[in-house]
């Protein structure tokens, strides 16, 4: 994982973030603050800059407006993290230790940095499903080995290196959100 520092020294990832996400400038936005004072980059802006040798750096911002609606939480109730919950987002969810991991879970070296788990959720089928990851740990839900991918329901607990989590569902048979 390589950092990048923004103009007011903070350091910020990113693959993960477009821009510093603390004083919302990037690199990009500095050139064009300082040479034309205008306001600061919004999504869905094209943006380009000219360097001392000429070339151009040209960005674009596509993020999608609002906010991506949870569908579940997985909270912590063993370990490193323990009280701590992780947003579940509609389809694959990926779990690690990496920042780049859709759920970062910081402070368990037993959990794989990368993909250790997926937890999925199908909106057509209204269900989530626990697959083991590439990480070498084994997973558990419920006291059971998981060797392939599992039905979760709300109330399940999953152990992953030497955290524990509780599952919950929002989404399923008794709510989705509408498309």
């Amino acid at each position: 994982m390589s950092l990048k520092r923004c103009t007011n020294g903070h350091l910020y990832n990113p693959k993960k973030h477009g821009q510093c996400p603390y004083c919302d400038e990037s690199e990009l936005d500095k050139g064009v603050k300082e040479n034309k004072k205008e306001a600061p980059v919004r999504k869905h802006m094209t943006v380009s800059n000219t360097h001392d040798n000429g070339a151009k750096t040209k960005a674009f911002w596509n993020e999608s407006e609002g906010v991506e609606p949870a569908v579940g939480w997985i909270v912590c109730i063993e370990g490193p993290e323990r009280g701590r919950d992780y947003k579940l987002k509609s389809d694959k969810n990926f779990i690690g230790r990496s920042e780049e991991m859709h759920i970062h879970i910081q402070g368990d070296t037993f959990i794989s940095r990368r993909n250790h788990a997926v937890i999925c959720y199908n909106p057509k089928q209204r269900n989530f499903m626990l697959i083991p990851g590439e990480g070498t740990g084994i997973i558990y839900a419920n006291e059971e080995a998981i060797y392939s991918p599992t039905e979760l329901s709300s109330y399940d607990v999953i152990e992953m290196g030497k955290s524990k989590f509780i599952f919950m569902a929002l989404c399923g048979e008794h709510f989705e959100w509408e498309a």
